[in-house]
């Protein structure tokens, strides 16, 4: 079985050992975000191909979800005694490592797709992990501040999320470059050779919905024939994890189960499932067109996870019959 997956950060990750796990025969291509990269000490750091990569490679810090085990900050230490920031972005020793490895590489002209494959080489995650696209794009928020022109400003994505904790209003997210990006080499191949594609439990805004934006994404999985299945990351009305009902409402759409399904739309998903707490939604969701299912969306464990990503597998077959 060919399954491609469009993956976040932490969500995805974890999703994706569960996944391993439950189809362990399975040929699995990642489709990763990269509207979380950003530039900090004159490195390329990109947060969300890093945290799929450390954690199906085994060097993830368990308890943070990003990260390196075992890491130490020396050098973050030292740059705070020179006055160099910022210091909110925790990079520590070993990531630095990366980053440096992935910088020296573009500044050789090789392009993101072919880098991540190299620094994948070292940690063997057991999928192809794809960027969405070789070229740059970076998400935005805009927040209000009483100093900027028309008393708002359009931030990075980290630093709205990393720096200011997500705890001022986002009037809008706009992952900017991705309008005039292409998919990286071999996305668009994989997306027509798989027999499935899921989004995993990640943020539909800053995640799955910016590898949408980039041209052609969307309409290769809508076109592909094959079923496509979400998870939901709301729980009972809630995001289980980070801020995605913050940055749901800057695009209108209700933090709940049934609409962000339909944020998605029977377009695009042909199945989706809720947790049991959002049963009562199931209804809705298939009144839009799309096939639902209520089932236990809590990835407490590998095997709580491997279950979900069962379900969603189970889900798809159902589609295709």
């Amino acid at each position: 079985m060919r399954i491609v997956v469009l993956a976040g950060g932490i969500g995805g990750a974890r999703f994706l050992l569960g996944l391993k796990s439950a189809a362990p025969e399975a040929d699995i291509t990642v489709i990763g975000n990269t509207g979380d990269d950003i530039h900090l000490f004159g490195l390329k750091v990109c947060p969300d191909l890093d945290t799929v990569m450390y954690t199906l490679g085994g060097g993830i810090h368990e308890e943070q979800g990003w990260g390196r085990a075992g890491e130490t900050f020396a050098v973050k230490s030292e740059l705070a005694v020179y006055g160099v920031g910022p210091e909110w972005f925790g990079l520590g020793d070993r990531d630095f490592a990366t980053h440096i490895v992935r910088t020296q590489m573009i500044g050789a002209g090789y392009p993101l797709s072919a880098i991540t494959e190299a620094l994948c080489a070292r940690w063997q995650p057991g999928v192809r992990l794809l960027p969405m696209t070789d070229d740059r794009v970076e998400t935005h928020v805009l927040i209000d501040d009483p100093d900027a022109d028309g008393g708002r400003k359009a931030v990075h994505f980290q630093e709205y999320w990393v720096r200011l904790r997500a705890s001022v209003p986002a009037h809008a997210v706009v992952p900017v470059g991705a309008e005039q990006s292409k998919p990286a080499p071999g996305v668009l191949e994989a997306i027509a050779a798989a027999d499935v594609v899921l989004f995993p439990p990640s943020n539909p805004v800053v995640s799955i919905g910016t590898i949408l934006a980039v041209p052609g994404i969307r309409e290769a999985i809508a076109d592909a024939g094959v079923p496509v299945v979400g998870l939901s990351p709301i729980v009972g009305d809630a995001p289980v994890r980070g801020m995605a009902d913050k940055v749901l409402a800057a695009v209108g759409v209700e933090s709940t189960a049934a609409a962000v399904a339909a944020h998605y739309g029977s377009g695009l998903l042909d199945g989706w499932l809720v947790d049991t707490v959002d049963a009562g939604s199931t209804a809705e969701v298939e009144a839009a067109g799309i096939r639902c299912r209520a089932v236990p969306l809590m990835m407490t464990d590998t095997a709580t996870t491997a279950q979900m990503a069962a379900e969603a597998l189970t889900l798809a077959e159902e589609v295709r019959a």
